[in-house]
């Protein structure tokens, strides 16, 4: 039987897997789902140790437990480390939802739901290749799932510190990037790193009354929209000095490709300049991410005497985010209106990378890719970040990092109506199984 033969008999049954996987809501940042966290972890490993694999634990280190699987290099054949990871966002309004999250359904040709692309579609990527092989892969094969990539891979570095011979590796595979088109397989050649910070403006003791005291009195709200209007200039590029951008793409997005993908409403322009890619891969992206005041449905006449915001900076790929923290900091501190008090706690921290795809093991990648889907790969970059990457490089020297994707551009990663391409998580298969045999 063919290795394309192989990948399509066993699909169905790594459909109906990944199916199993989805229905956990294993939701990382959410202690009440912190169950759902370790029994997902736990169906992995029993995954795993059902496609034979003779080396199956769950690794911690004060964190989600990440399931580590070993199949033994054949003699001279080198190490691949298979990556992704089974925790997910959460659901955000459920209302919005055609079908219930956790409730996988196919439309169309997709299947929607919490996780099916981001990244319990990666998952299965690795279990079918392995599946496709009997458990018997060509190469040496580690394969290493993590349950906290949603909150920022906070125990990785320690975990990697404690298990890091464990996890050595002749090359890596990250399952959790994207693709350029539906049908048209991507590897990525660089990432953006990220920082983000919780701000909190005040001006008052307590709570005054609007009509006693408005016109004098600054409420903080108005202090923080004010500060938080200050991060971008008039064309919508970040205004936070000491940030920096990577030299530019090779390729662009067509406009109105993008305003379908992203869904941006009629009449509303873009932000910042430069090509699209630049300004999605390449160059820091300011955010607003939450507000917390006082909610409409119980405001009073009432002056808000407290705010704050979470911002988070995509920063480009050879930015130091330190350095990108530390000119957060200082830009929110020194722009605070009308002598508001301001302070800043920060948060998530993640480097970005800068990926070569000139090696032999990059090459049969792209070949795999080709093969697998048929049509030529494109070299990209994301505009996401991946924190493991930078640890892996780091711990690594000189093996090459390969990111590979099952999802499309129009899998609406962390939204509602999360959905993966049936087809390509077949070719997606495929092409890793192609890529491992080209190895030997």
């Amino acid at each position: 039987m063919s290795l394309t033969e192989a990948v399509s008999s066993i699909l169905p049954s790594v459909l109906a897997d990944l199916r199993r996987l989805i229905a956990i809501p294993s939701v990382s940042s959410l202690p009440e789902h912190d169950d759902d966290v370790i029994a997902a972890a736990e169906l992995v490993a029993d995954l795993l140790r059902a496609e034979g694999c003779p080396d199956v634990r769950l690794l911690t280190a004060g964190g989600k437990p990440a399931v580590y699987g070993h199949y033994p290099a054949p003699e001279g054949a080198p190490t691949v480390l298979l990556y992704a990871h089974y925790d997910v966002q959460p659901t955000g309004d459920e209302t919005i939802w055609t079908t219930p999250a956790f409730n996988p359904t196919e439309r169309d040709g997709r299947l929607y739901a919490r996780g099916s692309a981001d990244d319990k579609g990666g998952i299965a990527v690795h279990l079918g290749a392995m599946r496709a092989f009997g458990g018997k892969p060509p190469v040496g094969v580690k394969i290493f799932v993590e349950g906290e990539e949603e909150i920022g891979s906070p125990s990785m570095a320690a975990l990697l510190d404690q298990a890091g011979d464990l996890l050595r590796a002749d090359a890596f595979v990250i399952a959790d990037a994207v693709n350029w088109k539906v049908g048209e397989p991507a590897l990525t050649a660089s990432l953006r790193g990220v920082v983000d910070a919780v701000v909190r403006v005040s001006t008052l003791e307590g709570g005054l009354h609007s009509g006693q005291f408005g016109g004098v009195a600054p409420d903080a709200l108005s202090a923080l929209c004010r500060l938080l209007a200050t991060l971008h200039d008039d064309a919508g590029n970040p205004a936070i000095a000491g940030l920096v951008s990577s030299p530019p793409a090779e390729v662009d997005y067509e406009e109105d490709r993008l305003r379908a993908e992203a869904g941006l409403l009629d009449g509303v322009h873009w932000i910042g300049e430069g090509s699209f890619t630049d300004r999605m891969w390449t160059k820091p992206a300011v955010s607003v991410l939450a507000i917390d005041a006082t909610p409409v449905r119980d405001a009073s006449n009432t002056l808000v005497p407290t705010a704050r915001a979470k911002v988070s900076v995509r920063i480009a790929p050879n930015q130091d985010p330190a350095d990108a923290e530390a000119a957060l900091r200082d830009h929110l501190l020194s722009h605070a209106p009308w002598g508001a008090r301001v302070e800043v706690e920060a948060g998530q921290s993640g480097a970005g990378a800068a990926i070569s795809l000139d090696s032999d093991i990059a090459r049969a990648a792209l070949d795999g890719l080709r093969e697998g889907f048929g049509v030529e790969p494109v070299r990209i970059g994301t505009g996401g970040s991946i924190p493991i990457v930078a640890e892996f490089a780091d711990r690594n020297p000189g093996a090459p990092i390969l990111l590979t994707a099952v999802v499309d551009p129009t899998s609406r990663m962390h939204s509602d109506n999360e959905s993966l391409d049936l087809a390509d998580l077949g070719k997606a298969t495929l092409a890793e199984a192609l890529f491992l045999q080209k190895l030997v």
